[in-house]
């Protein structure tokens, strides 16, 4: 069943993408354009809603920090989350990210019952990391949420659909003064104090639709919510046709233009061999990954030097089996590759042990790279970490 669901979301995703043709896709794609007129009124509406108080937001005592995005997926996000806890951390503030842990994996039922009928704790967000330790695994804190906790060691990082819940056992039990929301753009049963959008240079608005028939999940023109756009993955020519957009949609945000700067390469089964960029010069790869936009990476790797030989790609977050590594790696050993390259998003996803494997395994370290709007960076940054003075958390959260 999950392989089956698993395919047709491919299937989809080509025919959303336009990479499909043919009869039954044609008739998927006039079916979701049918259903993307439902959902724009249903966005809309709801935005309605919460702006006129009739949907509540809650108000913590502290600053909340959304970086979200229009679009489903692609934009790098991650990094950017990355870079935002690491400097607030560095400049004195306690800081929480709250992440939905989107595809984690719950606790079995029965011990959730369990505890449930016992009493033995009241409900409260998954601690993926206290400040001090790692306490869950990439299957239960999700993908992206164990990447940031085991990148940044020291920030606290929490995983509940309920961010408000969240956000209120960050500030009362972890004594936290900054939230960073992270995907959280459309989530505004917590109000942000700070609205950040990324918009990836490549596919800015994806193919324009909302979905489900594009990967739009609000019209560019809600582009005028946001205090601050960044630019990801911005080409060698810059952005100006896009920023000259951007304008006509929000004429007073700031705009920091950024890419997504390879760091090196770190073998996924030894973590003290790691290579420097210059290994890949000349040697024959292949490329596996499982995130919205392989496409990128593959690009990446090919102006690293590398001769690409294979490539393959899953679905996003998709969560690799022992079965489909060792075909994939059998595959690289009848080639002789050198080496096999993957994400560092999809390096949290391998298994502990791949048996067989002869080819060896590699992710790509990146780090986010601000080419223009430093002054813009350094005044965000300084904002956030003037001291302030916040009322009681009680006074938000009833």
């Amino acid at each position: 069943m999950r392989r089956w669901l698993e395919a047709f979301e491919e299937f989809a995703i080509d025919v959303i993408l336009e990479r499909r043709y043919g009869k039954r896709a044609m008739a998927l794609r006039w079916f979701l354009l049918s259903l993307s007129y439902l959902f724009t009124i249903g966005v809309q509406t709801r935005l309605w809603l919460f702006r006129h108080r009739f949907l509540r937001s809650h108000h913590p005592a502290c600053f909340v920090i959304s970086i979200g995005n229009l679009t489903v997926g692609g934009t790098g996000k991650t990094p950017v989350v990355e870079k935002f806890a690491r400097t607030l951390q560095d400049h004195g503030r306690r800081v929480a990210i709250l992440s939905r842990g989107y595809k984690s994996k719950k606790p079995p039922l029965f011990r959730r019952l369990q505890r449930k009928w016992l009493g033995l704790e009241r409900r409260k967000p998954r601690i993926v990391h206290d400040g001090r330790r790692l306490l869950l695994d990439s299957r239960f804190a999700g993908d992206e949420p164990y990447m940031l906790a085991k990148s940044l060691a020291n920030v606290i990082v929490l995983v509940d659909k309920d961010r408000v819940r969240s956000a209120m056992h960050a500030i009362r039990e972890m004594k936290c003064d900054t939230l960073i929301l992270d995907d959280g753009m459309q989530y505004l049963h917590l109000k942000h104090r700070l609205e950040i959008c990324l918009i990836d240079a490549q596919a800015p608005f994806g193919n324009e639709y909302l979905l489900p028939r594009g990967t739009l999940r609000e019209p560019p023109t809600n582009l005028r919510r946001a205090s601050y756009i960044f630019i990801t993955k911005t080409p060698e020519k810059g952005n100006a046709e896009l920023i000259e957009r951007i304008r006509e949609y929000n004429r007073t945000a700031e705009i920091v233009e950024c890419r997504h700067q390879p760091l090196y390469l770190r073998n996924l089964y030894d973590p003290d061999d790691r290579k420097p960029l210059e290994y890949l010069q000349g040697r024959y790869i292949a490329a596996l990954s499982g995130i919205a936009r392989p496409e990128s990476f593959e690009q990446s790797l090919v102006a690293l030097g590398a001769n690409l030989e294979i490539t393959k790609s899953f679905a996003d977050h998709h969560r690799f089996t022992d079965r489909e590594l060792q075909e994939f790696a059998t595959r690289c050993s009848r080639r002789d590759l050198d080496l096999i390259v993957t994400t560092e998003k999809d390096s949290v996803r391998f298994p502990a042990k791949i048996a067989g494997l002869e080819t060896p395994v590699y992710y790509l370290r990146v780090e986010i790279e601000i080419l223009s709007g430093h002054e813009s960076w350094e005044s965000l940054v300084e904002r956030l970490c003037r001291p302030q003075k916040l009322l009681a958390p009680e006074r938000f959260f009833p």
